[in-house]
């Protein structure tokens, strides 16, 4: 959508418990690279890896965040309101408030929200129907794009 946007996530953080030390601060690094003219400088991400690898106050700050549902949607919403900010030549706060969650609790919500989701663009008159929106599965699990 042109305005907002929708996500339907699972968030297992018991599957973070699991991570190494390592394992965690490689997650973090994939999230949160360090940058040199744009490019990731991989040599540094990895230096500083070890060192959150060695910390383990770190290592439990980050795994936490790695498994929290608000530090997802602030690692998703940041970039793209830098960007608009950007593009529009202003600063300040790019959506106008924080996100909605919903638990789903079984299968039924789960699906109620994904059709929800898919139909959403429709309702809203973008594609014409379900089988030309642009962001939908094909029956055979590809992300169906379709270039104008």
């Amino acid at each position: 959508m042109s305005n907002h946007v929708h996500v339907v996530a699972h968030v297992a953080p018991h599957g973070a418990a699991t991570w190494t030390a390592e394992e965690v601060a490689e997650r973090w690094m994939r999230l949160c690279p360090i940058r040199q003219d744009n490019e990731i400088d991989h040599t540094v991400c990895a230096m500083r890896a070890a060192h959150i690898a060695a910390d383990p106050a770190k290592v439990a700050l980050y795994r936490d965040r790695l498994s929290s549902l608000p530090w997802f949607m602030r690692c998703l919403n940041e970039p793209i309101a830098r960007r608009a900010n950007r593009e529009d030549a202003c600063t300040g706060r790019f959506w106008e408030g924080r996100y909605r969650c919903q638990a789903l609790l079984n299968d039924a919500a789960l699906l109620a929200c994904m059709a929800y989701v898919d139909l959403n663009p429709v309702r809203a008159g973008i594609p014409q129907d379900l089988a030309t929106s642009e962001h939908t599965r094909t029956g055979n699990g590809e992300l169906q794009k379709h270039v104008a």
